[in-house]
């Protein structure tokens, strides 16, 4: 998966969320590539790899063209969990 955030903060959102919300859903990765700079971010799932690129480093590095003959997943058709919403830190877990 290729997803372009618009400048570093927005990246670094864009990572924060998948992370946070994948985590939840009990989806891990192995660390992350490129988190510091938030230039070009890498998360490997294993059958699913996300890069988060910022709008220069999408075109510089052409991931687009490296990926060209890849099949393309409509989104639209493909099943999805439910992700669970992610908790703030003010929340306090709750205990039954």
């Amino acid at each position: 998966m290729v997803v372009t955030g618009l400048n570093r903060p927005h990246v670094k959102a864009i990572l924060q969320e998948l992370h946070v919300r994948l985590k939840a859903a009990g989806e891990t990765h192995s660390r992350t590539e490129g988190g510091d700079d938030c230039w070009w971010v890498l998360l490997d799932y294993g059958d699913v790899v996300v890069h988060i690129l910022q709008p220069e480093a999408r075109e510089f590095y052409d991931l687009d063209r490296l990926y060209q003959e890849c099949p393309l997943l409509e989104w639209s058709k493909v099943e999805l969990p439910v992700i669970p919403e992610a908790r703030t830190k003010k929340e306090a877990p709750t205990f039954e």
